[in-house]
């Protein structure tokens, strides 16, 4: 007997190992998502900038990362209003500092570095998280670092300019790494501070977005119309022909998170205690249909090793210098020699 229904996802031609280079952009779920990579010693970058939520705030990100933009005085300021520090609009407040110097500091670090990691990386995960959005002065903000509310503009973008601005994003990440794979999905958590129906709006028109994108991704005609992906100054070399183009659609995939939720498991046991947010448990099972989806049978047999080695090397001891402690240190570094020496790329270090 079946109790709920279940999602079917298609089949990925998609392979994930310990060779791979995983990087999460997008929403909260995407922190969520990577860490449960990460935790199991998979080579992850995560949101360089810090949780952004909408398409037009991570393309802007990815723009950014692409043209190697050398953040300067002009992209900080000073929270006069609140904490005194020096913020960036386009950063989450990790990259924050005391100095002006030191948070261009940090924005240029994360951008190097965030590039660098890109350049190798094999799949790209976005997750979009709403479709509305903030702007200053008609410029559209990351992060509003707790400023007055009244002095920006909020608005639901439509579903074409969503849709334009995620295939402009898949072109930025290919134009930087021609190999790189990308799989879009939309976070299941929900944004009720635009109230429930507005939240209902904002799914559905990423959802919507998303689909279209997809859609036209896959069209030759879409795929090669290199005048209306280059719009709005994006520095994107796309291809003149199908086998080498930049936005081919074998490498473009959505991958349901938000449906899973809302189809299998659509009970408020797999929420945390605020009823937003997903619990421990709802987000080991998406991340364990990620790995039925992405992961062949060969790379979730090398998982359980590293999750048993895992258990044991994090074993809390009790003596410190105790004959038993000694000899568990000594069997978790033979351990971790001869698991990275059967599984190609593991790094326990």
């Amino acid at each position: 007997m079946e109790l709920s229904t279940r999602v079917k996802i298609s089949e990925s031609g998609i392979r994930i190992d310990y060779n791979s280079h995983l990087a999460f952009f997008g929403s909260c779920f995407a922190d969520n998502i990577s860490t449960q990579f990460a935790s199991r010693k998979f080579k992850v970058l995560t949101n360089p900038f810090g949780t952004v939520y909408n398409p037009l705030s991570i393309e802007r990100m990815l723009q950014n990362i692409a043209d190697g933009k050398a953040f300067g005085e002009q992209d900080v300021f000073k929270n006069e209003r609140s904490d005194g520090l020096w913020h960036c609009w386009d950063a989450h407040s990790s990259l924050s500092a005391s100095s002006r110097e030191e948070c261009i500091d940090n924005l240029n670090a994360a951008s190097a570095q965030a590039r660098e990691f890109l350049q190798h990386a094999d799949i790209a995960f976005i997750t979009i998280g709403s479709a509305f959005v903030y702007s200053l002065n008609g410029n559209i903000v990351a992060n509003c670092h707790r400023q007055d509310p009244r002095i920006f503009e909020r608005r639901l973008i439509s579903v074409e300019e969503a849709s334009q601005s995620i295939q402009r994003a898949a072109a930025l990440l290919r134009n930087i790494n021609r190999d790189i794979h990308i799989v879009f999905t939309v976070s299941p958590i929900r944004h009720l501070g635009d109230g429930a129906h507005g939240n209902n709006l904002s799914k559905a028109t990423v959802l919507l977005a998303a689909e279209k994108a997809m859609q036209e991704i896959a069209s030759p005609l879409a795929r090669n119309d290199v005048a209306r992906l280059a719009s709005i100054n994006t520095r994107v070399d796309i291809c003149k022909s199908q086998q080498s183009c930049t936005l081919r659609n074998d490498v473009v995939e959505y991958f349901p998170s938000y449906e899973i939720v809302m189809d299998e498991l659509r009970d408020y046991r797999f929420y945390s205690d605020d009823m937003i947010h997903l619990s421990k448990t709802a987000e080991e099972y998406i991340f364990e249909c990620m790995v039925e989806t992405y992961c062949d049978s060969t790379t979730r047999e090398n998982m359980a090793k590293v999750e048993k080695f895992l258990k044991m090397a994090n074993h809390r001891i009790q003596d410190e210098n105790s004959t038993a402690t000694q000899e568990l240190k000594q069997k978790i570094k033979t351990q971790a020699t001869e698991l990275e020496k059967i599984i190609p790329g593991l790094n326990l270090s």
